[in-house]
């Protein structure tokens, strides 16, 4: 059991989405950053689509009524236990009574916080995500408030004394963070609609700055900069979008859409950001930049099967070293 003493700004369960869905107009919804609530979930001997809580910005106060094992990946916003700083990209030993707390966020905007064994919050069309519009999914279909106490699920004495082992004979093992930017460079394919816009666009959106927008949300990432615009009016009929999809309303600036984004826009699209390169954008701050480069479909693809690859090698590894200590 988890006893949440302050929620924090947004502080949410989620896991990698509702897929499935979209034909009926359910949102995927899910993690911002896929790559941090994977590899948390690895650390805390989790399956990668365990339910973990995504911590936005300025995080929550947690006590923890038992013993646990912890990890945090993800942006870093000062985690600390019972006071004293906390490693992320490794796992952690939680005593019964401790208290977890974050500060100042350094890096990123958003942490994951996974426990073994998960959080014991039911399935709403096959997903623990929180839908919060909706007020669907996660815990009782919302962020967290001060006095919530979050349940989860058991694991055996002898799989909590092998972690405590792990934690206790490697206390400077951890998986290599994420490079988090505060300006990072971000891949992007053209879109389908790339071809409708003028000449000086398409080179201004892959030449210049844009700044993220305090209009942000999980939704989507508002950006400001050199105005886009296609070369006349076109009347586009809504079609699918996607994770990453970058839209251009008729204000002219560009809209990267996220983990909440709708089913269906008709707004022009002038590219699609590379999945590998999701969390850069998800992990920037309101009043933060970030420029696109061009990236082909095939090389996208070739990137994402090399992290693919990457993440199983830590899997591997990780289920290693835990052989290691039991």
């Amino acid at each position: 059991m988890l006893s949440i003493r302050k929620s924090g700004l947004q502080t949410a369960v989620q896991d990698l989405g509702r897929t499935g869905f979209q034909r009926y107009g359910v949102i995927a919804s899910g993690v911002m950053d896929p790559f941090a609530h994977r590899i948390a979930n690895l650390l805390a001997g989790n399956a990668e689509t365990s339910p973990t809580l995504e911590i936005a910005l300025s995080g929550p106060i947690i006590e923890f009524d038992a013993d646990h094992f912890i990890a945090i990946c993800g942006g870093d916003l000062s985690p600390s236990l019972n006071g004293e700083p906390l490693a992320m990209w490794r796992g952690h030993f939680v005593p019964k009574g401790s208290v977890l707390s974050f500060g100042e966020p350094k890096r990123g905007a958003r942490s994951y916080l996974a426990v073994a064994g998960s959080f014991d919050v039911p399935a709403v069309m096959d997903s623990h995500s929180t839908y919060l519009r909706a007020g669907i999914g996660g815990f009782q279909g919302r962020a967290l408030k001060n006095g919530d106490s979050l349940k989860t699920l058991p694991i055996s004495p002898q799989r909590l004394d092998a972690l405590k082992n792990q934690n206790a004979q490697t206390p400077d093992w951890l998986i290599p963070p994420a490079r988090y930017h505060e300006q990072p460079i971000v891949r992007m394919m053209p879109g389908r609609q790339y071809a409708l816009f003028n000449e000086a666009s398409r080179l201004r959106i892959f030449e210049e700055t844009f700044t993220v927008s305090a209009n942000s949300d999980r939704m989507g990432y508002r950006l400001e900069g050199p105005e886009l615009a296609l070369e006349k009016q076109e009347e586009l009929i809504s079609e699918a979008v996607a994770f990453g999809s970058v839209q251009v309303p008729a204000d002219g600036n560009p809209i990267v859409l996220l983990a909440d984004r709708q089913t269906t826009g008709g707004y022009p699209k002038i590219g699609q950001v590379a999945s590998v390169d999701l969390p850069l954008i998800s992990q920037l701050k309101p009043g933060e930049s970030l420029k696109f480069r061009h990236i082909s479909a095939d090389d996208a693809q070739q990137l994402y099967i090399e992290q693919e690859q990457q993440i199983r090698q830590l899997k591997i590894a990780i289920q290693m070293k835990r052989e290691e200590w039991t």
